[in-house]
């Protein structure tokens, strides 16, 4: 049996409740890209003002999270899964694709993230490091929900101590509070900007909420569980970042805790934090690919883990700005997802075996690529940019083509 339920719903005696599901979430949360956006607002912003911006944009993303958390505890359906109803069968593998191999590529990037620092500082064998960490990540994730969880429960607490206790440091270093919240940035960073920074560095891998929401028990656990992740989780990874940067101009709390003389909690933090996050991406990626060539998530998991691995550098070197990119392309597949279900569909999926799938479902491709559009030309927040453009798009071409439909079996049967 497909214990990860990759091209079926979750039953509910397989659903796992509130304690786990939290863990899980928060490990989702405690992203390392979090912490070098944290490092980089921290040098553009007053205390005040991090803070604030820090709250609004985990608020966007916890409405944009926490409506997919939703939609997935309801139906037990992954983000894939969910696709099928507002792409079609066909037109789900474009999203299925797009997240699958954007996640196979932060896989190999986070592996090089971990080894290039702990090289730099141990003089250990970088290919032997890159291995080790593909391997033991690869091998985790192909356990699926369980292991993730067992990870979370070590990987949460750990962070969240020994991050604290670097902060703390940091704030001595300054000279207390006060000193941190009377800190003037050199060069200010506009508010829209960090806004930008603060929803962009989660927008993409938020998209990927159902994929581990849909072990929830409950509609409320699942919802609740997301969006304390992300008020607490990812807030406290820009925490880290800001404070460690205002303190030693460092954005990465490795970098941090490296320049403190913690080199052992360093190692202990980034990798960790890293396992967590490239868990859930290696996951995520074999659910996509399993939508697509409907071979079981476990073997596609050690196969993306494989390449990944294999590309660490690679991609390390080359691919950062690319992935970067096509980040741009992920909030827009669950912004049509969250319209398809809250505003056409009145907040009610037929069951998916009962479901009489369109192949491609094309006002959903076209808004996809409008919303994509959005993000890169039109002025404002380009990951709310991408949302706003795509529900707009997607719901006013779905209602065309209705009408459109409507009005020619109206004159059908008027000839007749």
């Amino acid at each position: 049996m497909d214990k990860d339920f990759s091209l079926q719903e979750v039953p509910q005696a397989n659903r796992n409740g509130y304690l786990r599901m939290f863990v899980v979430m928060l490990g989702f949360t405690f992203f390392s890209a979090s912490m070098l956006s944290g490092g980089e607002l921290g040098l553009g912003l007053t205390m005040k003002d991090f803070i604030w911006m820090v709250l609004l944009g985990n608020f966007i993303l916890g409405a944009y999270t926490g409506g997919l958390a939703y939609i997935a505890a309801k139906t037990g359906l992954s983000t894939h899964l969910l696709a099928r109803y507002a792409f079609g069968e066909k037109g789900s593998y474009l999203a299925s694709f797009l997240l699958g191999a954007t996640q196979v590529g932060w896989f190999g990037v986070g592996i090089a993230m971990f080894a290039v620092p702990v090289n730099r500082v141990t003089g250990i064998d970088m290919f032997t490091l890159i291995v080790i960490s593909g391997a033991a990540m690869t091998f985790s994730a192909f356990f699926g929900m369980k292991a993730l969880a067992i990870l979370s429960f070590v990987a949460v607490p750990a962070i969240a101590v020994l991050g604290s206790t670097s902060v703390g440091i940091a704030v001595s270093d300054l000279g207390g509070l006060s000193e941190l919240f009377a800190y003037q940035p050199e060069q200010s960073l506009g508010l829209a900007a960090a806004l930008t920074i603060c929803v962009g560095s989660f927008a993409s891998g938020g998209t990927l909420t159902p994929d581990f929401a849909r072990f929830a028990k409950t509609k409320k656990s699942a919802v609740l569980t997301t969006l304390i992740a992300f008020f607490v989780g990812n807030s406290l990874m820009f925490l880290f970042g800001a404070v460690g940067s205002i303190a030693t101009g460092a954005g990465d709390i490795s970098d941090v805790m490296f320049s403190q003389g913690l080199i052992i909690p360093a190692v202990i933090v980034l990798g960790l934090n890293i396992w967590t996050t490239n868990d859930n991406a290696l996951y995520a990626s074999g659910l996509g690919f399993s939508n697509i060539t409907k071979i079981s998530k476990s073997k596609l998991v050690v196969f993306n883990g494989i390449v990944g691995t294999l590309l660490a550098m690679w991609l390390y070197n080359n691919f950062i700005g690319w992935l970067t990119l096509l980040g741009g392309a992920l909030p827009p597949i669950g912004a049509i997802i969250l319209a398809d279900y809250f505003i056409l569909n009145k907040g009610h999926y037929l069951k998916l075996d009962d479901m009489d799938l369109e192949m491609v479902k094309w006002p959903a491709i076209i808004a996809w690529i409008g919303g994509f559009a959005s993000a890169q030309w039109l002025p404002g927040i380009p990951p709310l940019n991408s949302m706003i453009g795509a529900v707009v798009l997607f719901v006013g071409l779905t209602k065309l083509a209705e009408k459109a439909t409507d009005q020619k079996q109206a004159t059908l049967g008027e000839e007749v």
